[in-house]
C-alpha cells in the first residue's frame, strides 16, 4: 500500500546515522546536513555507499532513478551542445537559461536557497519525467550543505 501524505517540508529523506565500534557513521545523507551533525559531534565519517549489503535505505549506487535518461553535470550549457534536435529537460538550482533549445526549465530555487531546493527535488524530478522529454540534464549543486545531499541524490538518479 502507498499512501499520499502531500509534499514533504524537507523534499528529500532523512539523515541516517548508524554506530559501529562506538563511533557514528552517517550512513545516508539527508536534510540534516554534515556541518550540521559534525558541531554537535564532531567529525564523521561517511559510509553511504554499498551495493551488496546496505546498512540503510539509500546506499544502492541507483536510487529514484527517472524513466529518463538523466545527467548531472558541472555545465549544462556545454553539455547540452552535445545534444542537438533533442527533447532536453534541465534541472537547475537557481539561475535560468538564455538558450532556446532545450524543452523545458526547472529551477528549484530563484533565491539559491538550499532548504528550498530540497523541498522541490522530488516534485520537480517527477515531473520532469512525465514531459515526454528525450534526456534530462541536472545542475551539480554547489557541495555544501544540503547541496552535498542533493548532489548525492542526483548522482544516484543519474545511474
Amino acid at each position: 500500500m502507498i499512501l499520499e501524505g502531500g509534499e514533504c517540508k524537507n523534499g528529500i529523506e532523512s539523515t541516517i546515522i548508524g554506530f559501529k565500534n562506538n563511533e557514528a557513521l552517517l550512513y545516508r545523507l539527508g536534510s540534516i546536513s554534515i556541518e550540521e551533525i559534525e558541531k554537535i559531534i564532531g567529525k564523521i565519517q561517511i559510509k553511504n555507499k554499498n551495493d551488496t549489503t546496505p546498512n540503510a535505505p539509500g546506499m544502492l549506487a541507483k536510487h529514484y532513478a527517472p524513466r529518463t535518461k538523466m545527467y548531472l553535470v558541472d555545465d549544462v550549457e556545454k553539455f547540452i551542445k552535445h545534444f542537438k534536435n533533442k527533447k532536453i529537460g534541465i534541472l537547475r538550482f537557481k539561475d535560468k537559461m538564455n538558450t532556446c533549445s532545450i524543452e523545458h526549465l526547472e529551477v528549484l530555487s530563484k533565491l539559491g536557497d538550499l532548504k528550498e531546493a530540497a523541498s522541490k527535488l522530488y516534485n520537480t524530478l517527477h515531473k520532469l519525467d512525465r514531459l515526454n522529454l528525450e534526456i534530462i540534464v541536472a545542475e551539480r549543486f554547489p557541495d555544501f550543505g544540503l547541496g552535498k545531499s542533493i548532489n548525492d541524490r542526483l548522482e544516484r538518479a543519474s545511474k
